[in-house]
């Protein structure tokens, strides 16, 4: 089976409505999404970094629990995993709060064995962040020679909207190496000033080819070399919106091994192929917003269970 790789954050979520503490769980962006994979049956393996404490052995054992390969996981000694305090508001969208205590020497891991046509995920300010572009960038530009499928969500938040003019060239350069581009109104908002995905799409398609914009209730674009597709979304009462969007990538990422997409066929998804992809991840985030949990349930997952 093909392999998918993860580089990204692992940070601990507590989850607060009206004040109240309400759940806790592991997040970061890309360990959302691989955690709901892993419960599917794929291949995971991630990159990340914890704390030696109590926390981060907690987070270790429930990422195995999930069947995610944690060979490739920093773990500090004398640190503490990063924590977050997510504020619910009545909408189900969150307001945070970080508490990260990281040591000055970050990300010490051997490049693990990648194959042609494995995907690699990666984004949010990890991909951005200076003091980590030394482990980042050679490896995506490792698992990019080696031929694997790389995709890149922005998911790019208004904490770090007045650093957006220092990152604009380590954008283009995730742009540039990434296979496809994902990105919410609200990230391309933070990048751009605006969210016109025409305008967007002629920017980024210098560097990468496909590009979805997901909208909210307002669906989700799709221009894949110039072909533009609309999908709508499901009107829900969302209990929580964290991890809906890294549970839409879980679903993409699905879809590209469902559907048997790899480099041969890459520049030549069709249209029925893209909304296979666009349902799959659409199910996934809408499955997540429906609880305070950040990916898919145990019994979700059964129902798309692929054998290794």
């Amino acid at each position: 089976m093909r392999k998918i790789f993860g580089i990204g954050e692992t940070i601990y979520d507590i989850l607060f409505r009206e004040g109240t503490p309400v759940a806790a769980v592991p997040g970061g962006s890309v360990f959302n999404g691989l955690i709901s994979l892993g419960r599917a049956g794929l291949d995971c393996t991630f990159i990340t970094e914890i704390g030696a404490d109590q926390v981060g052995q907690n987070i270790l054992a429930f990422m195995q629990e999930n069947g995610i390969n944690t060979d490739y996981v920093s773990c500090y000694q004398g640190k503490k995993t990063a924590i977050s305090l997510a504020f619910l508001d009545d909408k189900g969208d969150a307001h945070y709060s970080f508490y990260k205590d990281y040591p000055n020497n970050r990300l010490d891991f051997e490049m693990p064995l990648i194959q042609a046509n494995d995907i690699v995920a990666f984004g949010a300010y990890f991909a951005l962040n200076p003091v980590l572009q030394d482990k980042v960038k050679p490896f995506l530009n490792y698992a990019k020679k080696q031929g694997a499928i790389l995709y890149y969500d922005l998911n790019f938040r208004d904490n770090h909207a007045h650093e957006v003019e220092s990152l604009r060239d380590t954008f283009k350069e995730n742009f540039a190496i990434a296979d496809v581009v994902r990105g919410s109104h609200e990230d391309f908002i933070n990048v751009y000033g605006h969210d016109d995905c025409n305008k967007i799409y002629d920017e980024i398609s210098e560097f990468c080819p496909r590009f979805i914009c997901t909208r909210g209730k307002d669906g989700v674009l799709v221009v894949d070399h110039g072909r533009k597709y609309s999908f709508s979304s499901r009107p829900i009462v969302p209990v929580s919106t964290i991890g809906a969007g890294d549970n839409f990538n879980a679903g993409i990422l699905y879809g590209l091994v469902k559907e048997g997409i790899n480099r041969d066929n890459l520049n030549n998804i069709t249209q029925d192929e893209w909304s296979r992809m666009i349902e799959y991840g659409i199910e996934f985030g809408t499955e997540v917003c429906l609880s305070t949990s950040n990916y898919v349930s145990v019994e979700f997952a059964k129902r798309f269970k692929i054998d290794r």
